[in-house]
C-alpha cells in the first residue's frame, strides 16, 4: 500500500478499512481480517494496524468478540457515511470555495460540472 506523508499511517488504514465497509467488501457483521493479517497485507508494524483498530473502535466502526476476533458493527455504514459528509463540509467545501473565489469560478460553472461528471460516472 502506498501511504501519503500528509496523513498517520494508522488513520490511513482504518480509512482503508472503511472504504471496504462502503464498497460492500467488509459487510454488516462480519469478521475481518486480524491485526496480524491486516499488518502483513499493508506491510506495516502489528502495532500501527491495532491503532487504527482502536481508532475503529471508538468510532463504532467495529467491535471485538474476545478471542474471536474484530467485526462490522451494524451502523458502521451510516457512522462512516456521518463521519465523511461532515469532514467534506467543514474541511473539503471551504477550501473548495476558496479556490472557487480566486479563479472566478461561479455555482453555474460548478453545476455543469457536477452534472456533467454524474453522467459520465453512471
Amino acid at each position: 500500500m502506498n501511504y501519503h506523508t500528509s496523513q498517520s499511517i494508522f488513520i490511513q488504514i482504518a480509512d482503508r478499512i472503511c472504504d471496504r465497509v462502503l464498497s460492500g467488501e467488509y459487510m454488516t457483521d462480519s469478521r475481518i481480517p486480524s491485526v496480524r493479517e491486516l499488518a502483513v497485507e499493508m506491510e506495516v508494524n502489528p502495532n500501527t494496524v491495532m491503532r487504527s483498530f482502536e481508532r475503529l473502535q471508538t468510532n463504532n466502526i467495529i467491535y471485538n468478540k474476545r478471542g474471536i476476533g474484530y467485526f462490522i458493527s451494524p451502523e458502521a455504514e451510516h457512522k462512516i457515511r456521518q463521519m465523511r459528509h461532515n469532514q467534506f463540509v467543514d474541511e473539503v467545501l471551504p477550501a473548495v470555495f476558496k479556490e472557487m473565489q480566486l479563479l472566478g469560478v461561479g455555482l453555474d460553472e460548478l453545476t455543469k460540472a457536477y452534472t456533467l461528471y454524474i453522467s459520465t460516472t453512471k
